[in-house]
């Protein structure tokens, strides 16, 4: 316990807390789904519904679903598995590199996408698609879709099929949706592909330097007024002490310690976390590394604090990519 307890708290924030509330939420459900009122109550009221009037009378119903995996035996596990594992696989990556807002924004964003394109196909061809809709397809969807466009070279390694882009692979995927859609699989498809959509259009609007998920920022607040202030050297009890973020005052009633292992996703943050790795590699392998690639990583960092990630060029995003793979 204590093990995964060290494990979990080295995770970033943002992805810690997305996949602790979507296993939370699954685990209670197995236990509760048999309680008549909480079901009717989880089905008409948190999870999507596509007929009309449906979200529309109930729009929380487009964040809260993206929570939900009410999917029953291995099948329900396999749903909530693949999707907590593909985000924390390509979530934490990009967390560290963009922050945490960037990674909790293109979740919501995502989920959110997803679910208007099925309420719209819901409105356009009723039943078609299936009138409820749960899951955390379309909000993963949404962030490999942002990996892959912002990282067109990111590839990942599959059994059977070998190394291949992830841009391939989200379009693979998307691909084999549009099949499933000729057929009654109860796939949920439209929020697949809505939430790929969000996801582009989130990353394509970043590379225009048009930002969309400063919003996401209050959620964490209070934990990067506390960087500022610890980095500020100020001496008084309250520039040491912040005010808890939302995120941490949620870390904290689930039981985790928000203090320990917790990053504001800031570019400073991302500097000091490259310097570390920096040094470490440094003293793993002093010989394999050179002094011009260090000092271009550091100018990169620099350039991240002075002007933010967006300012970067394509082969400076490589660069520092490349980096952190090291």
């Amino acid at each position: 316990m204590n093990q995964f307890q060290s494990w979990y708290s080295r995770q970033p924030v943002a992805l810690r807390t997305l996949i602790a509330i979507n296993v939370v939420v699954y685990i209670a459900w197995q236990f509760l789904r048999w309680v008549e009122p909480i079901n009717g109550f989880v089905y008409n009221v948190l999870a999507l519904n596509t007929e009309w009037p449906g979200a529309v009378l109930m729009p929380w119903q487009l964040l809260t679903y993206n929570f939900l995996h009410l999917g029953a035996g291995f099948g329900g596990l396999l749903h909530i598995a693949f999707n907590m594992l593909w985000l924390y696989w390509i979530g934490k990556e990009f967390e560290r590199m963009h922050g945490s807002h960037e990674l909790l924004a293109l979740y919501i964003l995502g989920g959110v996408g997803g679910g208007l394109l099925s309420l719209l196909f819901g409105l356009l061809m009723p039943g078609f698609f299936g009138s409820i809709i749960h899951g955390a397809s379309g909000s993963v969807l949404g962030v490999l879709m942002a990996v892959a466009i912002l990282y067109p070279y990111k590839k990942v390694a599959l059994i059977f099929l070998g190394t291949v882009k992830l841009l391939y692979l989200v379009l693979g995927f998307l691909a084999i949706d549009a099949l499933l859609a000729l057929s009654s699989s109860g796939v949920a498809v439209t929020a697949h592909w809505g939430g790929a959509l969000a996801g582009f259009l989130c990353a394509r609007a970043g590379q225009r330097g048009v930002d969309v998920t400063s919003w996401a920022r209050f959620f964490f607040e209070g934990r990067s007024r506390g960087s500022r202030s610890r980095r500020s050297g100020r001496g008084s009890r309250t520039a040491t002490e912040p005010k808890m973020g939302f995120l941490d005052r949620l870390e904290q009633w689930l039981g985790g310690d928000p203090k320990v292992g917790s990053s504001s996703g800031s570019s400073t943050d991302v500097k000091e976390a490259s310097g570390r790795r920096s040094s470490q590699r440094s003293d793993q392998s002093s010989s394999g590394r050179s002094s011009g690639n260090t000092d271009e990583v550091d100018r990169i960092l620099d350039k991240i604090s002075e002007k933010g990630y967006d300012s970067l060029s394509e082969e400076e995003k490589r660069i520092l990519y490349e980096a952190s793979q090291s």
